[in-house]
């Protein structure tokens, strides 16, 4: 099969990103098999991934149902892709970099995003390391915060979101997490240390403003006329 040439100038390319030749496994297996038509190797290929892209796609997008119909669209994309894979290229930062894609794109339709990225962000003055900025996984220990991490997470440009939710919610390495978003390596680790100052900004307006709620401002008693004389 003639390789699939890698556009590295569209950083929204659904084609599987360049990257150091993958080792053949039970997953080309399936994927071999699925090209030639086999129903049930797509579907165990796809079930081998269901959890894992629920998840990424969930921690971007507000709630379940659009969650469900961007994995749906993105297994679409991948069944009508398949025959064009390119077996040197990892199948799981394909499958993310279609996920993801979709996910931004879903997020840019329902708001507009004023970037805060800087003007060349390769040429981003870079604090790497920030032990200081908590990540999001950080605070995630129970279902309710899971859910004010993400409402968090939602307040933050795209671009930020996305690296996030790849590095400190799946763990993936910056790297993977640069061929899955069309970025450089060094891009993606600005994206990480802004968007980890970002959130903690986020998160500690957020616990301030709960906090003012649960404390409100005491109210006066109404002052009661003295005996004897009507209240006008």
């Amino acid at each position: 099969m003639d390789p699939v040439p890698d556009k590295t100038d569209d950083p929204r390319s659904e084609q599987a990103p360049a990257r150091p030749a993958a080792q053949s496994g039970p997953e080309h297996v399936l994927i071999r098999r699925a090209q030639a038509g086999d129903e049930r190797a797509f579907e165990e290929l796809l079930r081998s991934y269901e959890g894992r892209a629920w998840r990424v796609v969930r921690n971007m997008v507000p709630c379940d149902e659009d969650a469900r119909d961007l994995v749906q669209d993105g297994f679409l994309r991948v069944f009508r892709s398949l025959e064009r894979f390119d077996f040197q290229y990892a199948f799981s930062t394909w499958l993310y970099r279609i996920l993801t894609n979709l996910a931004i794109d879903h997020l840019r339709r329902r708001r507009p995003v004023k970037s805060t990225s800087a003007p060349d962000e390769e040429d981003a003055d870079l604090e790497l390391v920030d032990h200081d900025a908590p990540a999001p996984a950080a605070a995630m220990e129970s279902e309710e915060t899971v859910a004010e991490v993400r409402a968090v997470l939602a307040t933050l440009a795209p671009h930020f979101h996305s690296v996030l939710v790849l590095r400190e919610l799946e763990g993936l390495p910056c790297n993977e997490i640069a061929e899955i978003v069309g970025a450089t390596h060094v891009t993606v680790r600005w994206r990480l240390h802004r968007g980890r100052k970002l959130f903690q900004e986020a998160w500690e307006r957020r616990g301030s403003r709960a906090a003012n709620s649960s404390h409100p401002e005491p109210v006066e008693p109404p002052v009661e006329p003295p005996e004897g004389r009507p209240q006008a």
